[in-house]
Parts: structure tokens; C-alpha cells; sequence
């Protein structure tokens, strides 16, 4: 079990500093990188914090701690992919909304156009 929190608390660490690059270098911006940063912590501390995850594990009716950690960690990773599907959901309505005002602007400015040329 040992081994196992080892990993998960070096990857945890992995991933907080990529995702610190990841902001420093703008591939990320910060807004977004709140719920890996969240997720991450979350695994350092339960990767650092034995009897934490024995009492989850007790919790969630697991008497496994590293299969409680596993189950965790697919949850919080669920849990920001879902945040983040709901964001991309966002901005693409956001998208189309702006794609169709552009488009009726267009329309309008050509109009404008071939009025001012009959005018002439």
C-alpha cells in the first residue's frame, strides 16, 4: 500500500507543477485550472494522510484503503471532466449566438451598402 501512496502522491505532485507551468506559459488559464489544482491537493493529502483515507475508506464501505484512493481519484477526475464539459458547452452556445449576430450584421452592412449605392 505503501508503494501506492508513494506514486499517487508523486504524481500529484507532477500534476500541480504542470499545471503551474501550464498557467506561467498561458496553455491554461487560471479560472480552469482551479479544479486541477483542487483534485491534485485532494490526492497529495490523501496520499500523505494514511488514516484519512482509512476513514473514507470506512466510509464508502470499502475495507480496501487503496481501492477506496482509487475510486476517489476516478471520481475527482470525473468530477473535473464534467466541469469542464459543462464550460466547452458554454462557450460553444456562446459561439453559434456571436457566429448569428455576426451573420445579421453582415446583412445589415450589405444592405446599407446597396442602399447607398442606388442613392449615388
Amino acid at each position: 500500500m505503501e508503494e501506492l501512496l508513494d506514486f499517487t502522491a508523486g504524481m500529484s505532485l507532477a500534476l500541480l507543477v504542470l499545471v503551474l507551468f501550464s498557467i506561467r506559459r498561458q496553455h491554461i488559464r487560471v479560472e480552469y485550472s482551479v479544479s486541477w489544482f483542487g483534485a491534485a491537493l485532494a490526492l497529495l493529502v490523501l496520499s500523505r494522510w494514511p488514516a484519512a483515507l482509512e476513514t473514507l475508506a470506512g466510509w464508502l464501505g470499502i475495507g480496501n484503503p487503496p481501492l477506496a484512493l482509487l475510486l476517489i481519484i476516478g471520481m475527482l477526475f470525473l468530477l473535473v471532466i464534467f466541469r469542464l464539459s459543462v464550460i466547452i458547452s458554454d462557450l460553444k452556445d456562446a459561439n453559434i449566438a456571436l457566429t448569428q449576430r455576426v451573420a445579421i450584421l453582415e446583412y445589415r452592412l450589405d444592405n446599407l451598402h446597396g442602399e447607398a449605392r442606388t442613392k449615388a
